[in-house]
C-alpha cells in the first residue's frame, strides 16, 4: 500500500503536469491570437497557436453565455433540465468533433510515418 507521502507526491506530479500544460496553452493562446488570418497553415506549431487562439474565444464565449443564462430569474426544475439537455448535447457534439479531429490526426501521422 503506497504510503502517504506517495500519494503526496503523485498529486504533486499532477498537479505539476497541469500546470506545465496550462503555461503551455496560455503561451500557444497568446502566440495564435497575434497570428495573421490564414497563418495557420505555416506548419503544425501555427495550426495549434492558432486554433488554441479559436478555442479561448469560443470558451470565453461559452461562458459568457453560461453566465448569461445562469443570472436569468430563478428557475423551476422544468428550465434547468432544458438548459442541462442542451449542455448535454453541446457536449456530445464537441466530443463528436474531438473524435474526428483525432481521426484526422492519426491518418495525418500514418501518411507522414508511410
Amino acid at each position: 500500500m503506497p504510503s502517504n507521502d506517495q500519494f503526496i507526491r503523485l498529486l504533486a506530479a499532477w498537479a505539476l503536469v497541469h500546470e506545465t500544460a496550462d503555461e503551455g496553452w496560455k503561451a500557444a493562446i497568446e502566440r495564435g491570437v497575434v497570428q495573421a488570418p490564414g497563418e495557420m497553415g505555416a506548419g503544425p506549431e501555427a495550426f495549434v497557436n492558432g486554433l488554441s487562439a479559436l478555442v479561448a474565444d469560443e470558451k470565453e464565449r461559452l461562458k459568457a453565455s453560461l453566465s448569461a443564462a445562469g443570472s436569468g430569474p430563478a428557475q423551476d426544475g422544468s428550465d434547468l433540465g432544458v438548459h442541462l439537455d442542451e449542455l448535454r448535447f453541446e457536449v456530445a457534439e464537441l466530443r463528436g468533433q474531438i473524435e474526428s479531429m483525432q481521426a484526422s490526426l492519426d491518418a495525418l501521422l500514418r501518411r507522414s510515418e508511410g
